[in-house]
């Protein structure tokens, strides 16, 4: 049985007006492996990747059984694994690592190069518990986050979560002034002001996520109580993409 799919980039630069041809995969079953890299002449890997700044045989991608693993064979060079439904979320493989187990349901690896250069992992066989497993007596498990989509606060939330989710290379956490300007085109948030706007930040800081402050008071160890907040909802996907729809259409600069 297949559990990972390796889609192999692209040889050659396609033109806009050309059939664009089915991506080339290799598939792989739990045990089986394909090694990555430059090859050598008239002795290419399973998974080619031309560019002179990687080497002959790069490293090697292993299928478990619902996971994969990624070796680095470079002496030098750290590979990235990011996860292509995560907010910026990624691993780094450093050099001389073997077998790094990668959980990751779609991702992207990344080589370091002139131009970098990566190919794409699928491994769709995740397996996850069946709904309604927990002991029918006792107590009722808690959420430890208990948000509600269809608040101001929550609208405040994805705000400001709004440029990470949109681009994860994006460090930009917006100021109060820019989320205003944001939410106010919401029939909910025509009257919204700063004041109004800080209490949310606090609720949601204080309340709702329950940041641990310093002792004392503040929150500028982690880059302040936005920067928290965002950090803390991305990590445990709290806001997500489909979220994003709840908010105005982006205006285009």
């Amino acid at each position: 049985m297949t559990t990972v799919i390796v889609q192999l980039p692209d040889a050659v630069v396609r033109h806009s007006d050309a059939p664009q041809p089915e991506p080339r995969l290799v598939r792989l079953s739990p045990g089986q492996s394909a090694e990555f890299g430059r090859g050598k002449p008239g002795a290419p890997l399973p998974i080619p990747l031309c560019d002179p700044a990687v080497s002959r045989c790069a490293g090697q991608v292993t299928a478990v059984e619902d996971y994969w693993r990624l070796c680095n064979y470079s002496a030098s060079a750290t590979y990235v694994v990011e996860n292509l439904e995560g907010a910026g979320e990624h691993i780094r493989v450093a050099p001389g690592r073997i077998g790094a187990p990668v959980p990751f349901e779609l991702s992207r690896v990344i080589l370091p190069a002139e131009t970098p250069v990566e190919f794409k992992v699928f491994a769709p066989q995740h397996a996850y518990v069946e709904p309604g497993c927990e002991a029918p007596s006792g107590e009722p498990t808690t959420s430890p986050f208990s948000l509600n989509p269809s608040s101001k606060y929550f609208l405040v939330l994805l705000a400001l979560c709004e440029p990470r989710l949109r681009s994860p290379s994006s460090a930009a956490v917006p100021g109060v002034g820019e989320i205003l300007e944001r939410l106010r085109p919401l029939p909910s948030c025509h009257d919204l002001t700063r004041s109004a706007l800080n209490y949310h930040i606090d609720y949601l800081a204080d309340t709702k996520l329950r940041l641990r402050e310093r002792p004392d008071g503040s929150y500028s160890e982690a880059g302040g109580k936005r920067e928290r907040l965002v950090s803390l909802a991305l990590r445990f996907n709290l806001v997500r993409e489909e979220h994003l729809a709840l908010l105005p259409p982006a205006v285009r600069r």
